[in-house]
């Protein structure tokens, strides 16, 4: 039997000053209610009322225990409705990675409109290139752009990543514009990759796929400056075409290489439990289904998010 129910079957009967009033109360047996505060008694090892046959008093003891357990019942009963409420309305406190690229995407505004939708929930955004492990660092939603090979995590495909090579039309018209990839070999390129991994870009030839090697004028852990970098002339940027947008549309830079890149790079929200999720993380699944296939002209249209479990 749970402490909680032995405990507020004790508080019936003290309060009511009969066991089978309070049987009544809860919707049980006398015998029952006989039982459970036998069974506290047996467990704290004192007795709990004074019976007679007419009347029901508490001892010492069962006062000691009336009196301090009316608070913990009180707030054991708070919390229970405070989890029912994060269980079917968005509230509290939502814990979210995502890469630095994604920071000029669509998703701070994104973000934006879901808190002031949903003004009881706030929001922990952990901005990281680095591969955040959910469990251990108490992360409700990865966002991630490529395959997210963890068979532990349940993982919702959200958007197309369109990519672009591009540099600016004073670096083409000094350099030449390339014609195949192999040509980026003889010009400077400005990367980001992580410690440990060697510098490649994905193309495509027909049918046939291949990474280029790189050896980078730049290179760096984060995308973050490599926009600023190119449009300083610097050299040729390979990237989401989202967070470049602006500067194709206004000619600061201008994108090669189009055939021969794969459009085949899709933004995952990845999270650990497919039942149970709060209200909040719930919500915010679906405003990201909602608000990530309308983007812009500039992303391909994708059909509505699907959940797949990526497998190895």
């Amino acid at each position: 039997m749970d402490s909680l129910d032995l405990i507020q079957t004790f508080r019936e009967v003290a309060r009511r000053g009969s066991f089978s009033a309070a049987a009544r109360a809860l919707d049980m047996s006398p015998a029952n209610v006989s039982k459970y505060v036998a069974a506290l008694e047996k467990r704290f090892g004192v007795r709990l009322f004074n019976r007679t046959t007419r009347k029901v008093s508490l001892t010492d003891a069962g006062q000691l225990l009336y009196q301090r357990s009316g608070p913990v019942l009180e707030l054991v009963q708070m919390t229970e409705g405070e989890m029912h409420d994060r269980a079917n309305t968005p509230s509290g406190r939502l814990t979210v990675t995502a890469p630095h690229a994604l920071m000029q995407s669509p998703l701070p505004e994104l973000l934006s409109r879901f808190l002031v939708r949903y003004p009881a929930v706030s929001l922990n955004l952990n901005v990281t290139d680095r591969v955040v492990d959910l469990a251990d660092e108490g992360v409700d939603i990865a966002l991630r752009v490529g395959q997210v090979p963890d068979a532990n995590l349940i993982v919702r495909r959200i958007m197309l990543i369109e990519r672009t090579v591009a540099a600016t039309p004073a670096y083409w018209s000094a350099h030449g514009e390339p014609q195949h990839p192999r040509d980026l070999a003889s010009l400077r390129t400005l990367t980001a990759f992580q410690p440990g991994e060697a510098p490649r870009w994905p193309f495509i030839d027909g049918t046939r796929c291949f990474e280029l090697p790189l050896q980078p004028h730049v290179e760096t852990t984060s995308m973050a400056p490599l926009v600023t970098m190119a449009l300083h002339d610097l050299g040729v940027i390979y990237m989401a075409r989202v967070a470049l947008e602006p500067h194709l549309q206004r000619g600061a830079l201008k994108p090669v290489l189009e055939r021969f890149i794969p459009q085949d790079v899709w933004l995952y929200a990845a999270y650990a439990q497919r039942r149970h999720n709060s209200a909040a993380l719930n919500a915010l699944l679906d405003s990201l289904e909602e608000a990530f296939p309308h983007q812009g002209s500039s992303l391909a249209r994708m059909p509505m998010a699907r959940e797949v479990t990526i497998r190895d």
